[in-house]
């Protein structure tokens, strides 16, 4: 394994969690320019995140960025698996350090923010409606989609090439605005556990937990829809 390659996976999911939640943090928190603007806004900044970060990191690692889609490389052959927990490590030190510079660079403006659900929301998603299942399974779902259509696009045994970084935005802006209102669309737990964790370390003021009874959905619902989409995938052949 290339250390170039870990590299990549660690800035790429850096920036992807930067531009990601910052763009939820320029929408929700107080004192914001963005403030309001809307779940469009939110919806294309993290596509627009996807593409940056997949263009920046695709030509050294293939633009996982995910462990989701690790994960489901090594099920259909295109990925090593003894490559994948230095892959998952890199890509959740990226998505921690990510959340942090989003906190750092909007510090003043969580001190400004009241409600401390809002904090939270600018680290990890939650759900709308609180019900195990279908939480769960709205993960499970969105993720399917967004591996399922990644895993058309993969070069043999890389992963994503940085021509693909439009395709896969793309993809993502798509599943946002169909499937994202439920719980948020995760669809990687590099982006959720990662800032999660981030925002229990912060000294954010009047922040609450981090709502740790809820962080396994996200996690574990897209390692499931990833690895759904690449069962479907080598059974199609």
């Amino acid at each position: 394994m290339h250390t170039n390659a870990l590299i990549a996976e660690l800035i790429g999911t850096t920036l992807l969690v930067l531009l990601g939640d910052g763009v939820v943090a320029n929408v929700i928190l107080g004192r914001m320019k963005g403030y309001n603007s809307g779940l469009l806004v939110i919806t294309i900044g993290w596509s627009m995140a996807v593409f940056v970060s997949v263009l920046c990191s695709a030509t050294y690692s293939g633009a996982h960025l995910n462990p989701a889609i690790s994960v489901a490389l090594a099920v259909v052959g295109k990925f090593a698996w003894t490559q994948v927990p230095a892959y998952v490590a890199a890509q959740l030190l990226g998505g921690m350090f990510g959340a942090f510079l989003v906190w750092f660079i909007y510090r003043q403006h969580f001190e400004l923010t009241d409600c401390p659900d809002t904090k939270l929301a600018v680290f990890c998603t939650g759900s709308a409606i609180r019900n195990t299942l279908g939480n769960l399974t709205s993960e499970i779902i969105a993720t399917f989609v967004l591996v399922y259509a990644v895993l058309h696009m993969v070069a043999p045994s890389v992963g994503l090439g940085s021509i693909n970084a439009l395709p896969v935005a793309l993809v993502v802006l798509g599943i946002n605005v169909s499937l994202g209102g439920t719980t948020g669309y995760a669809m990687n737990p590099a982006r959720d556990l990662g800032p999660r964790i981030v925002h229990a370390l912060l000294p954010i003021p009047g922040k609450r937990d981090s709502e740790w009874s809820y962080a396994w959905v996200p996690v574990f619902g897209s390692l499931i829809g990833g690895i759904l989409a690449a069962v479907i995938s080598v059974y199609q052949g």
